[in-house]
């Protein structure tokens, strides 16, 4: 891995410009597993050249989303029997079940969230059961443009020592993976749950109660 890396920065990068963050963000999505390497290549081409930070971010978002459409185009050829053999016809159903109440949360929150969350299992599951390339697209576009956008914007207001802060963010998240995730689950089903209330209150066509009402 070390020798890679060294490649893409030494080779890859230097060859291509901006186009080698749209190979390394494809790769890093499809065949191979380069955690944070992006992220780097963001935060430190947007320090280095703030004018292109854009081009960084969209290359990127461009690329991680193309590799997702491989896995996804794999997961929609047969990924399903490959799962069943796996996990068992339970356990597929179970999650079968998860991934549609949830859909684009499902992904979204693996593509917006850093190492060691895998993105790639999810969007192989997403193929295989059955969603859009379409909805597949938006919220990958969507959650990783966020998820570079703002290393960029940092890389852009504080330069080299954006990197600092990138390596001592994603090893705290690892450190805490557990807890976010727990954190962020709980924070989704509050909004659902309040979504859901709101909705039932404007299908009956009962007002809310406002806070002079309650009690």
């Amino acid at each position: 891995m070390a020798k890679l890396l060294t490649w893409i920065q030494t080779a890859l990068i230097p060859a291509m410009g901006p186009w080698g963050l749209f190979v390394v963000a494809f790769l890093d999505s499809s065949v191979l597993s380069l955690p944070e390497v992006n992220d780097l290549l963001v935060v430190a081409g947007s320090a280095a050249q703030p004018r292109l930070a854009w081009l960084f971010v969209v290359l990127s978002t461009l690329g991680s989303l193309a590799g997702c459409l491989v896995l996804w185009h794999l997961g929609r050829r047969g990924g399903e029997a490959m799962l069943a053999k796996r996990f068992g016809p339970a356990r597929l159903e179970r999650t079968r079940a998860t991934y549609r109440r949830w859909r684009f949360w499902a992904l979204a929150l693996p593509a917006l969230l850093p190492p060691p969350v895998p993105l790639k299992a999810f969007v192989f599951a997403a193929g295989a059961f059955g969603m859009s390339w379409r909805r597949l697209s938006v919220t990958i576009a969507l959650a990783r443009g966020a998820r570079y956008g703002l290393w960029a914007v940092l890389g852009v207001l504080y330069g080299r020592s954006a990197v600092g802060m990138l390596r001592r963010f994603d090893l705290w998240f690892a450190q805490h993976t557990q807890i976010v995730l727990v954190a962020s689950l709980s924070l989704l089903l509050v909004a659902v749950a309040v979504w859901l209330v709101r909705r039932r209150g404007r299908q009956s066509g009962e007002p809310l109660p406002t806070v002079g009402e309650v009690g």
